[in-house]
């Protein structure tokens, strides 16, 4: 199946009217760049010298940076801690021209700051300080009260979990704002990990990578059976009861099953640098085509180019809107 140049810059620009709500753990991603000439005389390591430090937005609110780099209007709802990295992650929002309206700050918590350490370009180390016990029940009640005033007072044209398992998604949270969504006729979709992977039910998409996959449902299988992975996918949809399947799977491309139709988009050529960040370009990505009601294909199509245009840069880093346009207009078009 080809798409005409026209459809595809009117999808485009249909993404700049949307508002899009990302429920999910958001993180300070901090690097330190620098240059590794020598091997430390206290132990057998490289010693970076530091020539550059930088502070992002992660996890859930690189979601947000690429709802927001596609055109869209992303509302961040998530929690942090009333600490430094806490104030440093609103600093940054801030500075991203984003709301802060979804954001609410626990004192029982600390803030997730993850720190990559890169020298001569590769990643060499990274320090993660975080804090992945549930929110508190008070915390949960007051962060589904915040999402429904959100939902109920802006007109949201899609809602994403982006969950990386750090205690503020909770099963109670995902049942109430799924069925809250339904009721709004609001589709939902869903970046998974493992604590909350078969709570996800009755969602619109599920994004799950394979070893999530395989993780989530207990189960190995060869992924290069086509077979085999037809019927995971099929025991998936089975209890999860969700629309859409969007399997990704890495260097293979993209798996996508919805009803009785389903096909895998291989990769395309890349000179893939880092890894981090695809899945949330491609959850981004393919959230705007599903709000924009596009066939299953195409949201398949450009999610896996989105997702390997992102992996050729170093860190996380959310998509350039013009370059995947180009890009899809090369590819999908005749």
């Amino acid at each position: 199946m080809t798409y005409s140049t026209t459809q595809l810059e009117e999808l485009f620009r249909s993404f700049n009217n949307m508002n899009v709500l990302i429920i999910g753990d958001v993180m300070v991603d901090a690097y330190y760049w620098g240059k590794v000439d020598r091997i430390s005389p206290e132990a057998p390591v490289p010693i970076v010298s530091v020539n550059k430090r930088e502070a992002r937005m992660g996890g859930a609110a690189n979601v947000a940076l690429n709802i927001q780099a596609m055109g869209a209007n992303p509302i961040l709802c998530s929690v942090i801690g009333s600490d430094e990295e806490g104030d440093e992650f609103l600093n940054l929002l801030e500075n991203a021209g984003q709301s802060k309206t979804g954001i609410l700050r626990s004192s029982t918590r600390i803030t997730t700051k993850k720190t990559r350490v890169i020298g001569n370009s590769h990643q060499m180390l990274r320090i993660d300080a975080e804090d992945t016990k549930e929110i508190n029940h008070k915390e949960q009640e007051d962060f589904y009260l915040l999402i429904e005033q959100i939902i109920n007072n802006q007109n949201i044209d899609v809602i994403i979990f982006e969950d990386y398992d750090k205690g503020v998604i909770t099963k109670s949270l995902i049942q109430k704002v799924v069925d809250l969504a339904i009721k709004n006729n609001i589709p939902t979709t869903v970046d998974p990990k493992k604590v909350n992977f078969m709570a996800y039910k009755n969602v619109s998409l599920f994004k799950p990578n394979l070893k999530e996959l395989k993780e989530g449902l207990k189960v190995d299988f060869n992924h290069r059976n086509q077979s085999e992975l037809e019927q995971t996918v099929q025991e998936l949809e089975r209890q999860l009861n969700n629309q859409i399947t969007l399997l990704t799977l890495s260097e293979l491309g993209i798996y996508v099953k919805s009803n009785k139709f389903s096909v895998q988009i291989k990769a395309h050529h890349r000179d893939i640098t880092d890894v981090s960040g695809a899945g949330d370009t491609v959850i981004s990505v393919a959230s705007l085509c599903l709000a924009a009601k596009q066939d299953v294909k195409l949201i398949a199509e450009l999610s896996n180019l989105a997702g390997g245009l992102v992996c050729e840069n170093v860190g996380v880093v959310p998509i350039v809107k013009e370059k995947l346009l180009e890009e899809a207009k090369q590819i999908l078009t005749p």
